[in-house]
């Protein structure tokens, strides 16, 4: 007898029909749902559906439409916060410093903040309750790269990119960055683009100030495929499909 995967449920059993669980996802109307099912663009644990009537379910299943998995289950939270300056990474702080978990303290529930930034550094921190997603964001073997603006103080070398894509050593082991580039340049004042996979401890700052440019101000504009653009400090807005979705392509989920 053939073992059914997690998400799927026997046409008796109780569960969710499949385009209503992508409607309540976002992905379109019922009908929408119905025509892209019926067009072979989905597929529930790695099985591609085609006709109507599928139960899967929705805290379960691993639904992929267009080969980007999308978010089912219904209390699913993905979130993308600017944070400010002297903000702690965290979800709570004993001593009653402000933290990450002060904006979204009203959610009810326990989220993993993706991507930890120092207090003083600005940007964009990822927050969920995907633990599994999280982990692999997080980890550096998956490879996702973050990108910060820097600003420093003095005249940038031509071969500065250079040195710091083939690396510098540091007190706790050799670093190097994905892509390193001049964004602007203002009297003695400087803006440059890194981009980076490693997750240390203040890994952009230390690199920079071991090649001569301590950082003034520091803000992480990308984490992967998510974009901070033009949000503004102190709010928090939630990731779309297609944005969740990326964000499982990035660690192959």
């Amino acid at each position: 007898m053939e073992r059914r995967k997690p998400g799927f449920t026997d046409p008796n059993e109780e569960g969710v029909r499949l385009q209503k669980v992508l409607a309540a996802a976002g992905i379109g109307s019922r009908r929408v749902c119905e025509e892209i099912i019926e067009m072979g663009r989905v597929t529930v644990d790695g099985r591609k559906v085609t006709s109507q009537g599928m139960r899967v379910k929705p805290e379960s299943a691993v639904i992929h439409v267009d080969g980007l998995r999308i978010s089912s289950a219904p209390d699913s939270f993905y979130v993308a916060f600017n944070k400010p300056q002297g903000v702690l990474s965290a979800m709570h702080d004993p001593e009653g410093r402000q933290t990450v978990g002060d904006y979204v303290a009203d959610r009810g529930q326990r989220l993993f903040h993706v991507g930890r930034l120092d207090a003083e550094t600005e940007g964009l921190i990822l927050l969920m309750n995907d633990g599994e997603l999280a982990n692999r964001l997080a980890h550096p073997s998956f490879g996702v790269q973050k990108t910060y603006l820097a600003r420093v103080e003095g005249v940038i070398p031509r071969d500065l990119g250079k040195r710091l894509r083939e690396g510098v050593e540091l007190e706790d082991g050799f670093a190097r960055v994905d892509s390193f580039k001049m964004v602007d340049a203002v009297g003695k004042n400087a803006l440059v683009e890194v981009v980076i996979h490693e997750g240390r401890k203040h890994i952009v700052r230390r690199l920079l100030a071991e090649v001569g440019f301590p950082v003034n101000r520091l803000v992480r504009t990308n984490f992967g495929p998510i974009a901070l653009g033009d949000q503004r400090p102190g709010k928090v807005r939630n990731l779309n499909q297609q944005e969740i979705g990326a964000l499982y392509k990035a660690v192959g989920l």
